[in-house]
């Protein structure tokens, strides 16, 4: 079956098509949830929380626009509902406070970060070991292609305190990609 059958039959909820697109969707969503969660079991109640969104919204999907991309808007928001509510609830702060007191040293050569001598996969799991203000602002900026002032909005942190989270985020990040590339005998960058 195609999307648009499965979207169709999901629209009927048929529980087999709901079956079948999680199926396919799932280990792309789980990416997803894992990129805005602080853990594995907050990733898979995101991952569950998501589908539900989807199956109990699929009858606003009109076919305009990839359904990949309706899927991915979906989990984005769920997770970023979540952090939201960590967030009032004292469990997560996007503010500068929540930034270790030593700062990091900063450039712009992002040759580090593009570096060949490691794995995408490696290079996910540094991103997912991001402090979680960090590694969501991280997310927004490069994968969501969100701009400071969108992320600050959607968090409900400052424009300031976003460039510095992405900031801090890409300097920890080029740093902790340097010590694998050194730890795997090869020349950092």
């Amino acid at each position: 079956m195609d999307d648009s059958q499965l979207i169709k039959a999901c629209k009927r909820q048929d529980r087999k098509a709901q079956q079948m697109l999680y199926e396919k969707y799932a280990k792309k969503m789980m990416a997803i949830c894992l990129r805005y969660s602080k853990d594995e079991e907050t990733a898979y109640d995101l991952l569950h929380d998501g589908f539900i969104q989807v199956f109990s919204h699929i009858g606003s999907f009109e076919g305009k626009g990839s359904f990949e991309g309706w899927l991915k808007r979906i989990f984005v928001n769920v997770a970023l509902m979540y952090l939201r509510k960590e967030q009032k609830r004292g469990e997560i702060r996007f503010d500068t406070e929540q930034m270790e007191s030593e700062p990091i040293e900063e450039d712009d050569d992002d040759e580090g970060l593009l570096s060949n001598n490691i794995s995408q996969q490696q290079l996910l799991a540094l991103i997912n070991a991001l402090p979680l203000g960090y590694k969501t602002v991280f997310n927004l900026f490069v994968f969501e292609d969100k701009t400071h002032k969108e992320i600050a909005n959607t968090l409900g942190i400052s424009e300031a305190s976003s460039r510095s989270q992405y900031s801090r985020a890409r300097a920890l990040l080029k740093k902790q990609i340097n010590a694998v590339i050194k730890k795997n005998g090869e020349r950092p960058k």
